[in-house]
């Protein structure tokens, strides 16, 4: 007698589920390494020159961490209050800072003390950035002013008093070293000029500015505020493209990846969103434990840093190619995989005797209940709640299989209420899923066969038929309206490509005769 072969489980494609080339890229970092502050982490700044440090700016310190350190290399502790905005210099060498004394101190990144301090703001300082000639500081404050700063004489080069709220972001031209944008409170984004005494481009954001970003060309800015990230074209006048909602709460930080294909937004949700910048589609996410509001990429993105509101900073570091290598090995093979193919391998000699070890075989429920030829209760294990909810494949399948054995109509029949609106629950849910649509019109059209005589004795059941009804009509509405549309894409498609004439060497366009029989049946009519 032959074994009993298990019954096949289809393994379906899932719905929804894409793996991407940016899934797997932005898959590829380790587990975070979290380091505890003393203080929200407000401000994260890579340096532009290798080994890339990294600022932290949190409470009344800022902490200066080496590419793979979990202790600080270098610690600025000369402030009286909470520390804003510590950024690098484009060389790396010098590091500027605002505080909430409104004094702005400028530091050597191989030194202690400040090199100098910039004093004319009357409230805090939350905005400090290198203008591009590397001898001139910007700076925005609480006092609703934008300053700029000139180094070698520690002096005030410019005042401009436009917003009417706090300014508390802004960013410098790496292009030109007259243009620099400011965010404020006041829900507008301004695009000042140094050469000039008042701002040429203002582009109101609609919620009040966290964030400001210039891509690398500078001709397109990005501002983030409220549950918006908002993208304006800075060459047409500051016009809006693109406007993001994908974040439930305020989106606090921007930043760009180092070819700048890829936008990547944090929030207070705790979400950080990966955006591509040719189609602002979001292609992947991260989530973190606690609200963020700050967020760095290293340049050569090996490194994601993100500051959150519980004082912790989680530094995640790519993987290297041999780590991925030996990640998904492992992951192919787990410890269990040494038992089973112990001995597998052992090839025999010629003198050895081979003793075979009978394996036992493992049979599901519903499985044994098959080999017993009960099929009803065999769908019945198949229909428990547990597995028509989370595995809708495995019903499918013991269907599938009753209807091959030609015992499925046996197995839905004899059904009390209960099992009946079971199984009428379990059809109305996965009809119109075009994996399981073969198999379960058959046994939809052996139940209406089998139950036509009891219609009208059970309103729980009668509710449910016609459920059924309204969800089969909808699906055919839903293919008539498809094929409605197939044909004028076809039709759209056909007028639309060019029409070629094909030639037919001595043949007439007249009458389809060739030319040599036209000329030679002219005469003959004539002479008739």
């Amino acid at each position: 007698m032959a074994s009993f072969k298990p019954t096949k489980i289809q393994v379906y494609p899932k719905l929804g589920e894409k793996v991407t080339q940016d899934t797997l890229y932005w898959k590829n970092y380790k587990a975070p390494v979290q380091i505890k502050e003393f203080g929200a982490i407000t401000n994260i700044d890579f340096s532009p020159v290798a080994p890339h440090n990294y600022s932290v700016t949190a409470f009344t310190r800022i902490h200066i961490y080496g590419p793979f350190s979990q202790e600080p290399v270098k610690t600025f502790t000369r402030f009286k209050d909470s520390a804003y905005c510590g950024r690098f210099r484009s060389d790396g060498q010098l590091l500027v800072a605002g505080c909430e004394d409104s004094v702005v101190r400028l530091f050597d990144v191989s030194g202690k003390v400040a090199l100098r301090l910039f004093k004319g703001h009357t409230k805090a300082v939350h905005v400090t950035d290198f203008i591009s000639d590397r001898y001139q500081v910007l700076t925005g404050s609480d006092d609703y002013t934008c300053r700029l700063w000139d180094i070698p004489n520690a002096t005030e080069l410019t005042t401009y008093q436009e917003h009417t709220d706090y300014i508390r972001c802004g960013v410098t031209s790496k292009l030109n070293s007259d243009l620099f944008v400011t965010g404020s409170y006041d829900h507008t984004v301004k695009l000042f000029d140094a050469r000039v005494d008042k701002s040429v481009i203002t582009m109101d954001h609609g919620h009040p500015v966290e964030s400001v970003l210039l891509y690398p060309s500078e001709g397109l800015l990005v501002s983030a505020g409220g549950r918006y990230v908002k993208v304006w074209d800075l060459l047409k006048g500051g016009q809006a493209l693109v406007s993001l909602k994908n974040h439930h709460k305020t989106v606090t930080c921007l930043c760009l990846s180092s070819n700048g294909q890829r936008l990547l937004s944090a929030s207070l949700d705790r979400h950080v969103k990966v955006y591509n910048t040719t189609n602002y589609k979001v292609v992947h996410n991260f989530d973190y434990p606690a609200s963020i509001l700050s967020l760095a990429l290293a340049p050569d993105d090996e490194s994601i840093v993100v500051g959150m509101t519980n004082s912790i900073l989680s530094i995640k570091h790519r993987k290297s190619s041999e780590e991925s290598k030996e990640i998904s090995s492992k992951q192919r093979r787990r410890p269990s995989y040494r038992v089973f193919v112990k001995g597998k391998n052992y090839m025999p000699k010629q003198d050895d005797y081979l003793v075979s070890k009978p394996v036992k075989q493992h049979l599901t429920k519903y499985d044994k209940q098959l080999k017993k030829f009960n099929v009803s209760k065999a769908l019945d294990t198949a229909l428990e709640t547990w597995t028509r909810m989370r595995k809708p494949e495995i019903t499918v399948a013991v269907m599938k299989e009753l209807e091959r054995r030609g015992t499925l109509k046996n197995a839905l029949a004899g059904r009390d209420e209960q099992g009946l609106s079971h199984l009428l629950n379990f059809l109305i849910g996965n009809l119109a899923d075009p994996r399981f649509a073969p198999v379960l019109v058959t046994a939809t059209e052996a139940i209406l066969d089998i139950y036509q005589s009891v219609i009208g004795q059970s309103a729980v059941v009668d509710r449910q038929l016609l459920r059924l009804q309204e969800l089969l009509e909808k699906e055919a509405d839903y293919q008539q309206d498809l094929l409605e549309v197939l044909g004028m894409l076809d039709t759209i498609f056909a007028s639309s490509l060019p029409r070629k004439e094909v030639p037919c060497s001595g043949v007439s366009r007249s009458n389809g005769l060739a030319q040599g029989e036209a000329s030679a049946s002219g005469p003959q009519l004539q002479a008739t």
